[in-house]
């Protein structure tokens, strides 16, 4: 039987369009705004207020300051429209209140008829809207209200300010969020009642109406009963799917594959070291857990460089020698051919068949490939997400490997696993997660952490420097690149505009080239794979110096040679992301460095960010830090590492809740397996608000 949505929900999961004001082309704003294709009325609904304005208090202009969100009584003194010949100067108004002090309204694009008529000479208004000191006189630019006496009656004295899109108006979202409300219905209790009645929180679509229409200004933090009782039922959602997808993994048999150890023992005397203390634990672990006849869910952690793919490769290498198969999938094609070029010699030194499939392999090519995969004449093919396609059958495979999970979500880590008859899962992950996160997205997972970096790395010389400095920077660079030395060059991603991004990326790559002549090439993310494949195998090969590039290779990309790491606006970018980039040097035996170019001034947080950066180089200990200082929607913001952030939830304020709402999920399903109870049927109401009803699904897949 099919999954349905419980049709109370509906109204909630209508189309935006739907409300009334909203046509396709707002549509097309709240798309960007909400960061979903067709947002839905739960998604406005979640989109919560950043502030709130506060009427109540009217201040006198002599009081008011600058930068300050203000409800003033003021007359209107005088228009002055926009010059003649200069109609894209601002129309100004000047009005005062009885303290003798003056402030002026600032439009654009005004229409001169429109404003007189909201605004005339002589009269007494109400504007509201943020003041801005300019050349020491208060002015407001576009008030985001303007009425009467009449019309200040009826506005509400607490109003709640909302994130904004370019295009969006205030006034816009308002309306919407309030036909918004008027559909919420009242929905069964999902919680403990006892629970709700100890934290006192309000009932679900209670405490969206409390945050949409505030009382009181701080009726809108993320620390009130309202906001905290949403934010627990989004982590308790994802708890539990997590436990959902847990049990569906562990309901279906596992296979155990032991082996003597022949091709392991291979692989390791093949190795130009010895493992470290937690590879080899990790070594252990996983052999242990492939033996067993449950299917294994482990997540191995460690920092870039710290071996993640030697042990992934001896685990295959375990259920290889039991005569089955293995997949290895990586995020992107530079990513599946670095991987094959580690493994290469060491599984050819045990005689392992190792296979590449990505989107390139097309044609005769791609058929006899996958003839021989299905035939068993691969043990490990090695791939990005083209591993998942229809077509591709193995012949029996025991192990998926997914390097970089968390660009794979829930259906993806089912998917490759439904390849075979009860496939193992190790994912790998070099982004060091700190605790409370671990628990947030793997609470699904037996964790194995890699915490040595292996022998040979050298310790990298870190240092802050402004960007008005660059030129001294550029002479460094080029003085390292005359002694043979090779380095890299990073330019931010600005935020939601791949075009402005690549035109810095360019605009620098054509002043270093300028400078620096052939020797400069450059990478970006809409390169096409070959063509990004090409410019890093120049730059691998010695035939390129100096690589600039967006954040297309923080991840795993390997050249021994290169030694400097320079990274362009170092305070736009996350902690561990810096810490990923720097990773890419001090990979041989030359002195490395990484040069943080930012710009000056700094605030406290961006300080107290790169002066951890300098201090460490332990990946958790940063993690932890980042997400101190900046808080978890940064932290793990898809710029930094593609891992899904939270709506609702803000985990410096309820990361609290995350093993209550853990130890409830489990509580839950040892109760009520498949949510057929009262409360598992409200339940399943919230995993269907909160987009989590892929794993309603796994209840009925046995």
């Amino acid at each position: 039987m099919g999954v349905m949505r419980p049709l109370v929900l509906n109204p909630l999961f209508a189309a935006l369009t739907s409300l009334p004001g909203v046509g396709p082309k707002l549509e097309k704003l709240y798309a960007r705004l909400l960061d979903r294709e067709a947002p839905r009325v739960i998604d406005l609904l979640f989109h919560l207020p950043s502030g709130a304005v506060d009427r109540r208090a009217r201040p006198k202009l002599n009081e008011v300051q600058g930068g300050q969100l203000v409800t003033v009584a003021v007359t209107v003194d005088e228009h002055q429209p926009a010059p003649r010949n200069r109609p894209r100067a601002p129309y100004r108004i000047v009005t005062s209140d009885d303290t003798g002090q003056t402030l002026t309204l600032t439009y654009f694009n005004a229409r001169e008829d429109y404003l007189r008529k909201l605004l005339p000479e002589g009269e007494t208004r109400y504007v509201s809207g943020t003041v801005e000191l300019y050349n020491n006189m208060l002015q407001m630019v576009h008030p985001d209200r303007v009425v009467d006496e009449k019309g200040f009656a009826n506005l509400p004295l607490v109003e709640p300010v909302y994130p904004l899109t370019e295009g969006l108006a205030a006034g816009n979202v308002r309306r919407a969020m309030e036909g918004a409300l008027a559909r919420l219905p009242d929905l069964p209790e999902w919680q403990d009642e006892a629970w709700v009645a100890r934290e006192r929180f309000p009932a679900f679509a209670a405490a969206l109406r409390n945050l949409h229409r505030p009382a009181e200004p701080h009726d809108i933090a993320p620390e009130t009963p309202a906001w905290t009782r949403l934010a627990y039922d989004e982590l308790l959602a994802g708890q539990l799917a997590l436990a959902l997808v847990r049990a569906h993994m562990r309901r279906q048999a596992g296979r155990g594959s032991a082996s003597e150890g022949r091709l392991r023992a291979h692989v390791m005397k093949a190795l130009p070291y010895a493992l470290t203390h937690s590879q080899q634990q990790a070594v252990d672990d996983i052999i242990a857990d492939l033996a067993r006849p449950q299917r294994m869910l482990r997540l191995l952690q460690g920092d870039v460089g710290s071996g993640k793919t030697v042990v992934a490769l001896i685990a295959a290498a375990t259920v290889i020698e039991a005569g089955r198969q293995a997949a290895f999938m990586a995020p992107t094609e530079i990513l599946a051919r670095q991987h094959l070029k580690t493994i290469a010699p060491l599984a050819e030194a045990a005689g392992i068949r190792v296979a590449i499939l990505t989107g390139r392999e097309r044609g005769g090519e791609r058929e006899s490939l996958l003839d021989r995969l299905t035939l068993g004449d691969v043990d490990l093919l090695i791939g990005t997400h083209a591993l998942f396609q229809e077509d591709v059958a193995f012949h029996d495979l025991a192990l998926a490997i997914v390097d970089e999970q968390h660009r794979f979500g829930v259906h993806q880590r089912l998917a490759l696993a439904q390849k075979g008859e009860a496939v193992d899962v190790l994912v790998l992950t070099a982004t060091p997660i700190p605790r409370t996160l671990v628990l947030t997205y793997f609470g699904d997972m037996d964790i194995s952490e890699l915490r040595e970096k292996p022998p040979g790395r050298q310790p990298i010389d870190t240092r802050a420097i402004q960007l008005s400095r660059i030129a001294e920077v550029e002479e460094a660079v080029g003085r390292a690149m005359r002694e043979g030395q090779r380095a890299y060059w990073v330019c931010p991603l600005v935020e939601d505009s791949e075009k402005i991004d690549l035109a810095a990326a360019e605009a620098r790559f054509e002043e270093l080239r300028a400078k620096f002549g052939k020797a400069v090439d450059l990478v970006h993310g809409r390169m096409k794979g070959a063509e990004k494949d090409a410019a890093m195998a120049r730059f691998a090969a010695g035939e390129t110096q100096l690589l600039v590039a967006t954040t297309v290779i923080e991840v795993g990309v390997d050249v021994p040679e290169a030694t400097i790491m320079v990274i362009e606006h170092a305070e736009r970018f996350g902690l561990a992301q810096i810490h990923q980039l720097r990773g890419r040097v001090g990979r041989g035996s030359g002195h490395s460095t990484c040069l943080l170019l930012y710009k000056a001034p700094l605030g406290e947080t961006a300080k107290a960010r790169l002066a951890v950066l300098r201090e460490t180089e332990d990946g958790f200990r940063i993690a932890e830090e980042d997400l101190r200082l900046r808080g978890e929607g940064d932290v793990l913001g898809t710029r930094q590492s593609g891992l899904p952030g939270f709506q609702l939830a803000r985990l410096e304020v309820h990361g609290k809740y995350l093993g209550a709402a853990r130890d409830d999920a489990a509580l839950i399903l040892s109760r009520d397996a498949t949510l057929q109870g009262a409360r598992g049927e409200a339940l399943r109401h919230l995993l269907y608000l909160f987009g989590k009803d892929e794993a309603i699904k796994l209840i009925r897949a046995g």
